[in-house]
Order: structure tokens, then C-alpha cells, then sequence
């Protein structure tokens, strides 16, 4: 009995593996969410999963509020790109929906022939028109798990007035909240 389980876990080993981020994964990761910082910083976020995987886990779930399980799950089993999961979930979060919706819009999504998945489309498909908004709402939570990362991010000049530079996104992190009045 013990010898079958053992077999079968050896035979695993491989396809689990595979669905793993690898520095092979991140190079060939193409995205297009139709901005092109944000672009930018899910191939960045793609790299740092691939050493830190469980932190990367930890950030997803903790913020964008998604089942740990649920997102080791599309990165371990389904093998999607931790850039993708990233967008997945947080742009589900910034327009008050589940990450579920958010990967189940994406695979069902049928490129033009030749052409790859485009995130620009799906979110197009969700049920919320994305605004500026939106879009903020998510530069400022990548710019956030960046800080949480330790991991340096280069603000564009809106991004930079918004938060300011990292050493003032830590002082504001760490003041407690003003009494309402």
C-alpha cells in the first residue's frame, strides 16, 4: 500500500513541476491589460513568484481577499502565470466581483485566431464597466504589494503625486488613522 502511494507521488512530481512560475514561465510572459505600466509590473510580480511563491500566495489572498487555496490552486495545478492570477484577482476586487469571475471570463475568452488573450477584452466582459477609478485602485494595490515585497517600483509622475515616494507610503502606512469628524 505504502509502495503504491509512494509510486504515485513519484509520478506526479513532474507535472507538478511544470505548473510551477520558472524564470522560463516569466520570460515568455506576455501581457496586455491595455496599460502599459501596469503591464510592466505584472511581468516584475511574475519574476518575484517565482522565488517567493508562498509570499506571493500570501499577498493575493490577505488583499485581494481570495481563498489561498483557490489561487495555489490555478498557479500549482492549472498552471497559470502569477501576473495573470495577480490581475485576476485584483481587478475583481477593485469592481466589487470574485476572482472566480474574473478566471472564469478568462478562459472562456477565444482570441482572434493567431492572437493571444488580451486582459483589455475580458475585463471588457465583466459585468462592471471599468473606469479611472478602477484602474487607480489597481496601480495603487500593485504599488502596495510592491512596498509589502520590499521590492522597488518605479511610480510614473501620477502614481508618484498620488502616493508619493516609498518613504512617505511607509510613514502614511504606519500613522494611525485620523478620528472622523
Amino acid at each position: 500500500m505504502m509502495r503504491a502511494g509512494l509510486l504515485a507521488l513519484l509520478l506526479m512530481l513532474p507535472w507538478a513541476a511544470a505548473a510551477e512560475q520558472t524564470s522560463e514561465k516569466s520570460a515568455a510572459y506576455v501581457v496586455d491589460t491595455g496599460d502599459a505600466w501596469v503591464d510592466t509590473q505584472l511581468q516584475d510580480i511574475n519574476h518575484y513568484a517565482e522565488r517567493y511563491p508562498d509570499s506571493f500566495l500570501d499577498e493575493v489572498s490577505r488583499y485581494a481577499g481570495v481563498s489561498r487555496g483557490y489561487i495555489a490552486a490555478l498557479m500549482h495545478t492549472h498552471g497559470w502565470q502569477a501576473g495573470d492570477i495577480y490581475f485576476a484577482c485584483f481587478w475583481a476586487h477593485v469592481i466589487e466581483r470574485s476572482c472566480r469571475e474574473s478566471v472564469q471570463t478568462w478562459s472562456r475568452a477565444v482570441p482572434e485566431e493567431g492572437q493571444a488573450k488580451r486582459w483589455d477584452a475580458v475585463v471588457a466582459e465583466l459585468p462592471v464597466t471599468p473606469t479611472n477609478l478602477h484602474w487607480r485602485a489597481l496601480r495603487h494595490a500593485i504599488v502596495a504589494s510592491h512596498d509589502h515585497w520590499d521590492r522597488p517600483v518605479k511610480l510614473d509622475a501620477t502614481l508618484q503625486r498620488q502616493l508619493g515616494n516609498r518613504e512617505q507610503r511607509q510613514r502614511a502606512a504606519s500613522s494611525p488613522t485620523p478620528p472622523a469628524r
